[in-house]
């Protein structure tokens, strides 16, 4: 295929766009929401529920916002429950690297759902951006979607917001994914 050779690869669109993915859903602000099969974003108050969790058969937890200063739930906060817990230490700053985990985050997400009933609930504070941003990069990475197939995927069922910054961090991973250089085959 010529480099020229009109619009049928994909190329990761500029932050502007993106934004405009973001607004135009009808997807729910609940404190939990299921937005791919097993895989479900929520705040904080989800993750304190261990009675909502449990009702929903939430086996593993990744917390977006994990620490003393943010959603301190930690292992021992779900020891009393067969919840698998896993903490990223990340801040909803744009000047926050959040890529050195998309790939452990991606793959706690794709192990807990490698068991028939693993179901996963990632969270952070608001269950907006930090979540929302670890869960794009975990389909991006194991489910092969685009940044773009990613944000309609999971904003049909929650409204997310990732920051600027994690946006753009983000749309680095869907270029090194979706590599749009001239093909030489």
């Amino acid at each position: 295929m010529s480099p020229e050779g009109g619009g049928s690869r994909y190329q990761t669109p500029p932050a502007s766009e993106l934004h405009r993915l973001l607004w135009t859903k009808k997807g729910s602000s609940n404190h939990m929401d299921e937005v791919q099969p097993r895989i479900y974003i929520g705040d904080m108050y989800a993750a304190k529920d261990k009675r909502t969790l449990q009702a929903h058969l939430i086996t593993h937890v990744l917390n977006a916002a994990d620490g003393k200063f943010n959603v301190n739930t930690g292992p021992s906060f779900y020891r009393d429950t067969r919840i698998t817990y896993y903490g990223v230490e990340a801040h909803d700053m744009p000047s926050f690297n959040l890529s050195p985990f998309f790939y452990p985050a991606a793959n706690f997400i794709k192990n807990a759902l490698s068991s028939p009933t693993g179901k996963v609930f990632v969270h952070c504070a608001m269950g907006l951006s930090r979540s929302s941003t670890l869960v794009l990069a975990y389909l991006m990475i194991h489910e092969n979607m685009t940044l773009v197939d990613a944000l309609k995927a999971v904003g049909a069922n929650r409204n997310v917001a990732p920051n600027n910054g994690f946006l753009e961090q983000l749309r680095e991973l869907d270029k090194k994914l979706h590599y749009q250089g001239p093909s030489y085959t």
